[in-house]
């Protein structure tokens, strides 16, 4: 005869039990139905016991965080501020982020945004007017235990080397470098709107700071799931690629796509056609040209691929013969004679929204 066994969960507060029942078998596999064997006896029941039986601990309590201090600076050179001094100097702060991993993030929307995303803010330096200003930043800053220095106009505009308008810039750790297989598998599952493929973008030679914040901006806008770049790529966590974007770098994956152009492979072999966004395919490579409309289209009656991959290259070279011959598609767009091309990151824009179908 079936039987179950009663054991006793004890209140932290009151030292009171509490009875739950479950089958005895679910407990002890060992132990036979009908059988006199003798049951343990626990003063404190196991954690394997109450989670077969489906009784859960209580939740901890959050980690209490200790606010970070509001710090006052008058001395462009305190070495507190070393992180945001001679923000226009690219040699000196490519040198300091290397060796301190860190990065600037300037203006008040890219900060709200760094505050919102997964990266670790390290402090955050305002004016004395937008101490009051931006309060919210300076109350989430120093909830989250990081410090806020304050100074004057002035010094602000001594240490960074410039007068910074916004009066607010922050510093976040730089974290490891992502790994492109999982940033592809998560990619992979996304959801898409209806009719719709799964986008990824992938750049080729883009070293123009601007061009990348801005191409990140519009990924974001369009739905993109991540962006990978290839080696000679700039850096998206530069401080212009950051200001561009509006912080949309912050919260948009991305990863080192490598060895490159043969890391391709690695898209497609995670479902991805990889179309190539230029004027014409390489000669003699026998890649096919196809409209954005057309790609969609056959993107949406077949089940086999997960999604595209839109290949992007810099502004006056453009793509590679090389990434041109090692993708699936080619997709131009088609404008007036009079110019000879788009902007990169407005050439993608294009065609992330006709291939998003927002």
């Amino acid at each position: 005869m079936a039987f179950g066994l009663s054991h006793a969960r004890v209140s932290p507060t009151a030292g009171s039990a509490t009875a739950t029942n479950c089958p005895v078998t679910t407990l002890l596999p060992h132990a036979q139905t009908g059988s006199a064997m003798a049951l343990p006896r626990f003063s404190v029941v196991p954690r394997e016991l109450r989670e077969a039986c489906g009784v859960s601990d209580p939740p901890k309590d959050p980690p209490v965080v200790t606010p970070g201090p509001l710090v006052g600076v008058d001395d462009p050179d305190d070495p507190q501020l070393a992180p945001y001094r001679d923000l226009n100097d690219p040699a000196g702060r490519i040198r300091l982020a290397a060796d301190e991993s860190v990065f600037v993030v300037e203006g008040r929307l890219a900060v709200d945004r760094l505050l919102t995303s997964e990266y670790t803010i390290r402090s955050l330096l305002v004016d004395d007017h937008q101490v009051t200003a931006a309060s919210d930043l300076v109350a989430a800053t120093r909830a989250r235990g990081a410090p806020v220095f304050v100074g004057s106009r002035a010094l602000v505009a001594g240490t960074v080397g410039f007068a910074l308008h916004r009066g607010v810039v922050a510093v976040a750790n730089r974290p490891s470098p992502t790994d492109t297989g999982r940033l592809l598998a998560d990619a992979a599952g996304t959801s898409a709107p209806e009719g719709a493929p799964l986008l990824v973008a992938v750049l080729e030679g883009l070293n123009d700071h601007e061009n990348i914040g801005a191409l990140f901006r519009n990924a974001a806008a369009f739905g993109v799931a991540g962006v990978l770049l290839d080696p000679t790529c700039a850096d998206p966590l530069y401080r212009r690629s950051i200001r561009v974007s509006v912080g949309h770098v912050l919260h948009m994956p991305f990863a080192r796509l490598v060895p490159w152009p043969t890391g391709l492979h690695q898209v497609r072999a995670a479902g991805f056609v990889i179309a190539a966004l230029a004027p014409r395919p390489a000669a003699d490579s026998g890649v096919p040209a196809v409209s954005l409309a057309e790609l969609k289209a056959w993107m949406s009656s077949s089940d086999h691929p997960v999604g595209v991959a839109l290949l992007v290259g810099a502004e006056g070279p453009g793509l590679t013969d090389t990434a041109l011959a090692a993708s699936d598609v080619v997709v131009p767009i088609p404008i007036v004679d009079r110019v000879d091309s788009l902007n990169v990151a407005t050439a993608a824009a294009v065609a992330f929204h006709v291939l998003a179908g927002l």
